[in-house]
């Protein structure tokens, strides 16, 4: 019984324990590409880089671990596929990049914690999540959504002075360029780009859940988007950089590093933890755990980067982490409601069906499934 209560423990968990692994993940992804950004590497390089590194990483696992389960393809997958490599790679990833080189790593996951709220919003508008308004946990999650606008609207607006932490230093570790020095001339503009991205990302989430519905195979999901990511961002590269050839070159430094590690970590490993989290929990919990990521940032950025943290941004951060933490809590007391298998007819993404399970034979999305 000790050990049955142990693995029982250990499977209730484990959807947390990934969501952190890929929060810290992405806390990573922001600084390194935050450094490289300001040293002059073309965000849209990055990009191809980024999602190229990421598919021929995953390629030989969704070749050899998924060849049994694998569905075939078909015309609307592909189109859904087509979709998310649009919204992520290209959308998401450019705009964010541009807006992080118009303003800061740290900001940029702060504005980024605005994801839950957006994706709850789309949710709910093609009915994929349970939403009763005289249920005290849809109250909550309607709180939570406009409290988390309420945090990004003043990050936007307001700036403030700057708050110096002590353990701060006065220079950066890494050399950044002359274009840290224009961040503050395009602020407003660059919260604007990180929003598209944010946007774009929570529709990713959303029509993520959906085609693995009719693509039940992780690995060879996010293999795809890497792929036809890195094919439609190099055909927007090869347009938007047509006079500067010299921008492909990397050398051995941070450049280099940038695009591996967000292609391993950030867009290979993510992609896949998301999906098996997805088919579980649904989107609005995969998202919720944004704020981890904006502290990691926050406290490693001011450290290495010696990014100055303003006042607007600490006090919308901290409200926005209060409207999460409400969508959360919302979706806590949904997942304990007896009327969950009412819920589970409008909510798709929260429980697979178990016929599903039987059809495709993924171990580990059955034992994610048998614990919830």
């Amino acid at each position: 019984m000790g050990m049955e209560n142990l693995q029982s423990g250990y499977n209730k968990a484990k959807p947390y324990l990934l969501m952190v692994v890929v929060q810290s993940g992405a806390a990573g992804m922001y600084l390194i590409s935050s450094v490289v950004l300001k040293q002059g590497m073309s965000r849209y390089v990055l990009v191809v880089y980024r999602n190229a590194v990421g598919a021929l990483v995953l390629a030989p696992f969704a070749i050899f671990l998924e060849r049994k389960i694998r569905p075939k393809m078909t015309l609307s997958v592909f189109f859904q596929i087509m979709a998310l490599a649009i919204l992520e790679p290209v959308l998401d990833q450019n705009f964010s990049y541009l807006g992080m080189s118009l303003t800061s790593a740290s900001y940029t996951s702060a504005i980024m914690n605005a994801v839950p709220a957006v994706t709850f919003i789309v949710a709910v508008l093609l009915r994929l999540e349970r939403l009763k308004m005289r249920e005290m946990a849809s109250q909550a999650k309607v709180f939570g959504t406009i409290v988390t606008f309420g945090g990004a609207l003043i990050m936007t607006v307001f700036k403030g002075p700057i708050v110096n932490l002590i353990w701060s230093p006065k220079q950066s570790l890494f050399d950044t360029g002359t274009a840290a020095a224009s961040s503050d001339q395009h602020w407003l503009s660059g919260t604007v780009f990180i929003l598209i991205g944010c946007i774009a990302w929570a529709l990713f989430f959303v029509l993520q859940s959906i085609t693995l519905k009719k693509y039940p195979a992780e690995i060879s999901l996010a293999f795809l988007i890497c792929l036809m990511g890195a094919v439609l961002s190099a055909a927007v590269t090869l347009v938007a950089e047509a006079h500067h050839p010299d921008v492909w070159a990397v050398g051995w430094n941070s450049k280099l590093l940038a695009p591996a590690f967000a292609g391993v970590v950030t867009s290979g490993l993510t992609y896949y933890i998301q999906g098996v989290v997805l088919q579980t929990r649904g989107p609005v919990f995969v998202t919720a755990f944004n704020p981890l990521c904006m502290i990691i940032v926050a406290v490693l950025g001011s450290i290495v980067l010696a990014e100055k943290l303003h006042l607007g941004a600490i006090i919308g951060a901290i409200v926005i982490a209060v409207g999460l933490y409400a969508v959360v809590w919302g979706k806590g007391k949904d997942k304990a409601s007896p009327s969950d298998e009412i819920a589970n007819h409008q909510l798709p993404m929260t429980k697979m069906d178990t016929a599903h399970f039987n059809v495709s034979g993924d171990t580990n999305t059955q034992k994610y499934a048998a614990a919830y």
